[in-house]
């Protein structure tokens, strides 16, 4: 009876052992998928960061309203160049290897390809406003202004699912993916 309940543990261990095993694959590879992405991310991050301190520098009321539409052209610019190329980022990793995974994966790039756009929307607008007329120009600019509060929200929730779960983690633990210092509205996090 010894040896019955002996062997019964030893293969209860070694199953045990096994399933563990099998974590530690699936742990790698989101370890290895977080770091595919967060490795790209950084430098993105950086560029909207510099876009919006940008934009926030040239809305000064001192600022002529030629420079303030010059200033802000560049930085959406610059903005949908760098939400474009995160999407490019997450699509390229692949799927994460977590329950769902190419939902996750194709949500995430829906959303940062649709703030791409809308920032090439916003160079469309500010390019299109005449800054010889002083009142016009303020208005279309206040325009341009709420539809860029509500991009700041949409950024913040376009990788939210993405970045839950053990993914999450993951990603967090990753440079290129942790929280910059303050200065610019959107982050990796975004």
């Amino acid at each position: 009876m010894n040896k019955k309940l002996a062997l019964a543990l030893c293969t209860s261990a070694v199953l045990a052992a096994t399933a563990t095993g099998c974590g530690d694959d699936t742990d790698e590879r989101i370890q290895s998928w977080a770091q595919e992405v967060c490795n790209e991310v950084g430098p993105q991050v950086e560029k909207i960061q510099n876009a919006n301190n940008t934009i926030a520098e040239a809305g000064g009321e001192d600022t002529a309203p030629a420079e303030v539409q010059e200033a802000d052209s560049k930085a959406f610019q610059s903005l949908s160049e760098a939400y474009g190329a995160l999407a490019d980022t997450v699509d390229e990793a692949g799927d994460p290897p977590v329950e769902d995974g190419a939902e996750l994966r194709e949500n995430a790039v829906a959303e940062l390809n649709d703030i791409s756009d809308a920032y090439s929307g916003l160079k469309e607008r500010i390019d299109g406003l005449d800054t010889d007329d002083q009142s016009a120009f303020a208005d279309g600019l206040n325009g341009i202004v709420e539809e860029l509060n509500q991009l700041g929200q949409s950024s913040q929730n376009a990788l939210s699912e993405l970045q839950s779960g053990e993914l999450g983690q993951a990603m967090s633990e990753q440079e290129g993916c942790q929280s910059p210092a303050p200065g610019g509205d959107a982050s990796p996090d975004a």
